[in-house]
């Protein structure tokens, strides 16, 4: 089997390699997003915001106007608009690929007129006709696991079979999806972490993440941040960046392509590299012998010496500094 999967995205490409997520970086332009104390309150703010998250290494840019807290009202449609559609314009005027979390068709219409190329669904299709807007501009669709109508709580009694249920929503959404024209290899399945689920149940289906790349599709590892990671360190929203990365990372093994929407682009980044050249997959890079910033903290210049190959005249290896 290959090694890439493309994803087409309107008139741009994503080479997805195996084992290794692209990443997603998050732009909320809302006010009661779960996890960011400090607000986006501009747009030039959520526009810098979103050219940093690609410059630290985002390949998606995640553009949201509407958080899905269930303790704040439903946004309406014009004001989601008003929030995102000028972030959107910004974001793809330079360059970049451009996701939009909704799950309202309105939104939907508004922002791929604007440039959007993916459009990150929540709701599991609540609105059927979002997918006919997406396949209609050939655009990209998230399609996510959940049982909850949007901005609701709600979580079933699945008894042992929260697995099953997730295989099962997400080959049907799949189905919907082709049936209204959306192209094959635009689609995303996302199992919903923490969307009508309790903590236990979304565990308990990221273990079996192996099992739900219906037909092929890339997986969306939604685990930034979220009240399962919580829930098992006990720490706030902004306080998971340890555990938000030990759960990319052991997803990561597990989803043969996938990609990774999170907060913290530029540490992920680094987690995913780090990790690839560990376990072979990527190359050690060039030493640059001369940067002692990469050795350890340093005031002032570094001496004449100090970095003398060893293996000239016999010189001896300084030993490490710790």
């Amino acid at each position: 089997m290959s090694d890439e999967l493309i994803l087409r995205l309107r008139d741009q490409t994503l080479t997805l390699k195996a084992g290794r997520p692209a990443l997603m970086g998050i732009v909320n332009c809302t006010t009661d997003s779960f996890s960011d104390r400090t607000r986006l309150e501009t747009l030039e703010a959520r526009v810098a915001h979103g050219l940093k998250l690609a410059d630290a290494g985002a390949e998606i840019i995640d553009v949201g106007g509407e958080s899905g807290v269930t303790h704040t009202p439903m946004v309406k449609a014009k004001e989601e608009c008003e929030r995102v559609v000028p972030v959107v314009r910004r974001l793809v005027d330079a360059g970049l690929i451009v996701s939009v979390d909704t799950w309202k068709p309105e939104v939907a219409e508004a922002v791929l007129d604007a440039g959007a190329h993916l459009i990150n669904d929540v709701s599991g299709l609540y609105h059927a006709r979002l997918a006919n807007v997406v396949a209609a501009r050939g655009a990209g669709i998230v399609l996510m696991h959940t049982r909850a109508d949007p901005k609701t709580d709600y979580f079933p009694d699945y008894g042992s079979r929260v697995i099953d249920d997730v295989r099962r929503v997400l080959n049907s959404l799949r189905e919907r999806a082709l049936q209204a024209g959306v192209r094959s290899d635009s689609i995303i399945l996302d199992p919903g972490p923490d969307f009508a689920k309790m903590p236990g149940e979304t565990v308990e289906v990221l273990r079996d993440l192996p099992t739900l790349a219906v037909h092929g599709h890339p997986i969306l590892l939604a685990v930034s941040r979220k009240y399962f990671v919580g829930t098992i360190i006990h720490r706030e929203p902004d306080q998971r960046l340890a555990g938000t990365l030990a759960a990319l990372g052991w997803c990561a093994e597990r989803a043969k392509f996938s990609i990774a929407r999170m907060h913290d682009v530029r540490e992920a980044a680094d987690y995913l590299r780090v990790r690839a050249v560990m376990d072979g997959r990527e190359p050690m890079p060039t030493i640059d012998r001369d940067d002692v910033r990469l050795k350890w903290l340093h005031d002032g210049e570094a001496d004449d010496d100090e970095d003398e190959d060893p293996g000239d005249g016999g010189g001896s290896r300084e030993p490490a500094k710790r």
